[in-house]
């Protein structure tokens, strides 16, 4: 009787266990810490827990993987910005909505402040990947439409003031945004900073801004 030997097919590509929105999540964290240039493969394998070939499996090269998690952040930031945005809220209270959860994500609780994740590390690539330039102008753009649709929103209602320019009011709120990304960062405290978020809900409804929520 002839004995028959079976042989073990490995599966290829990415591993079964394997997470997409997981992995991204994990890459996320490896680029928000180091930035794009100095985040290596093997800081992204060790990050996400997948070696090199399943990591080009999922999601092809170095490049593309940091293309995808800027999108997928991107995406998630504006729907936390439009959520925020309440048009059941007052104007003042969608604001510091707005900031309030900013701040929570750039200063995480029992971690360094890390600031944006977009703001942090997008603008360094921009000059060199057009791919990032277009990434990180449809992102800020995009902020600012949800700013614009809820300042015109607080207009039509008679929040603000009928000569105001919901427009350009959108680039300030996009603005003191963008000055809380930076500045914490780059060392500022969060009172600083919640200091600083009061005035400028202040400029933007010119009125009395909302109670600090927490």
């Amino acid at each position: 009787m002839q004995s028959s030997t079976k042989k073990t097919v490995r599966p290829r590509g990415r591993p079964r266990a394997y997470d997409e929105e997981r992995a991204l999540e994990q890459a996320t964290g490896a680029f928000w810490r180091s930035g794009y240039a100095a985040t290596s493969l093997d800081a992204l394998g060790s990050a996400t827990g997948m070696n090199r070939p399943s990591l080009y499996a999922a999601f092809g090269d170095k490049h593309a993987l940091y293309l995808s998690t800027l999108e997928r952040y991107t995406r998630q930031a504006e729907a936390a910005m439009r959520s925020a945005l309440d048009g059941e809220l007052p104007l003042a209270d969608a604001l510091a909505g707005v900031y309030d959860a900013a701040l929570a994500l750039y200063f995480p609780r029992g971690e360094s402040p890390r600031g944006c994740f977009l703001i942090g590390t997008a603008p360094t690539e921009a000059l060199e990947h057009p791919q990032v330039r277009e990434q990180l102008h449809s992102a800020l753009h995009a902020f600012d439409r949800a700013f614009e649709e809820r300042l015109r929103l607080a207009q039509r209602r008679g929040e603000l003031d009928a000569r105001a320019d919901p427009h350009a009011l959108a680039g300030v709120a996009s603005a003191l945004l963008h000055t809380l990304a930076l500045r914490s960062r780059a060392g500022d405290s969060r009172a600083s900073l919640r200091a600083v978020v009061r005035e400028g809900i202040r400029l933007i409804c010119g009125s009395a801004p909302a109670k600090r929520r927490g």
